[in-house]
């Protein structure tokens, strides 16, 4: 008797070729898009249109698909805290908590009961199993690597998940949907976060959260006032543009500090760090010993470099072996060995 996988249908071709690769296993494959912005959302992901897209995918290969409304946990989950980061001048990844409580909470709910064995996505990672563990490994294609936003998962939760994208390339996926003749084959791929219009996130904050415009000063590390700022949730650690004051030497954003409402600003050897302290700790496989030595990143878009990892607890610091440019609280920080990941958490504040 064949197995059956939940797959989230999002409308894009990546979760549109991970339905089309499981029908191909034997899988009986139930697509599920979940609804969590209001319907008149424009944004590509979120939109009418690509719900429509995920059921002519679905209609397409042949499976049932349903539509799950996760608006509400969605804001609480998600939305809330982007905004709260924000306000207390930390700069979040909505995205990993999108991953958590609603892609593989709320539709792996939803998917236990009604019945299924899996969950599958279209994120690029694969899975291996070792000595009764699961590991998260770097996808194949390392462009499209997603493995970093999956710092949450545990034990438990990679016991139920498919993800059949992990040894394909970005070019694959495009060709095995229009291989099945699906509408998402060139369909282009959405940047945006999706609750936050044309990725305005200054916009979207001002007229959400209007408290978010509260001048306060721009001070050097010794505290010597350069100027004003209309909001420290406008400033990004590292940013020297846009800072308004005048200086014999560039200067860059090193800090914000919501107690005092300053942006402090230092030289560019200031903005680098060697050393990073993370909270809200999770390990994807157990560990043992307090000190792991691998790679690390700290943002999407980086490769990981060396680094060890020291620490068994729900606090940890990652220490690099070269100071590594804008560390940004509130950001992910995540360790791997030999492109496993190991473990992860979210970058505390400088004291």
């Amino acid at each position: 008797m064949a197995r059956t996988v939940v797959v989230g249908l999002s409308g894009g071709v990546d979760s549109s070729a991970a339905a089309a690769l499981l029908l191909e296993q034997g899988y009986e494959v139930i697509g599920v898009t979940m609804r969590h912005l209001p319907a008149e959302t424009t944004n590509s992901c979120c939109s009418l249109e690509a719900i429509v897209d995920a059921r002519r995918v679905a209609k397409k290969l042949g499976i049932p698909h349903f539509l799950v409304d996760v608006e509400q946990p969605f804001f609480e989950r998600v939305i809330l805290p982007f905004q709260e980061a924000y306000l207390a001048g930390t700069t979040p990844n909505p995205c990993a908590m999108c991953n958590r409580y609603i892609k593989f909470g709320a539709m792996w709910e939803w998917a236990r009961q009604n019945g299924a064995d899996f969950l599958a996505t279209g994120h690029y990672v694969r899975l291996r199993e070792e000595d009764g563990l699961i590991y998260i490994m770097r996808s194949v294609d390392r462009s499209k690597d997603q493995s970093y936003l999956l710092y949450t998962m545990t034990q438990k939760d990679l016991a139920h998940l498919l993800f059949p994208l992990g040894e394909y390339y970005k070019n694959d996926s495009r060709a095995i949907a229009e291989r099945y003749g699906l509408i998402t084959a060139h369909k282009a791929e959405s940047q945006e976060l999706c609750f936050v219009p044309k990725n305005d996130y200054q916009g979207y904050l001002e007229t959400n959260r209007p408290e978010v415009v509260c001048p306060g000063n721009v001070v050097d590390t010794k505290g010597n006032i350069l100027g004003t700022h209309r909001g420290i949730a406008f400033y990004t650690i590292g940013q020297r543009r846009g800072l308004g004051i005048s200086s014999h030497e560039p200067r860059y954003v090193v800090k914000l500090d919501s107690v005092t409402n300053q942006v402090v600003v230092g030289t560019k050897d200031e903005v680098f760090q060697e050393t990073v302290h993370v909270e809200h700790v999770n390990y994807v496989v157990p560990v043992h010993g307090k000190t792991i030595t691998g790679h690390a990143k700290i943002r999407y878009n980086m490769e990981p470099e060396p680094a060890q990892w020291i620490g068994d607890g729900r606090e940890s610091d990652i220490a690099f072996l070269t100071p590594q440019w804008a560390i940004s609280p509130g950001q992910i920080a995540a360790m791997y060995q030999n492109d496993a990941l190991i473990a992860g958490g979210r970058i505390q504040k400088q004291p």
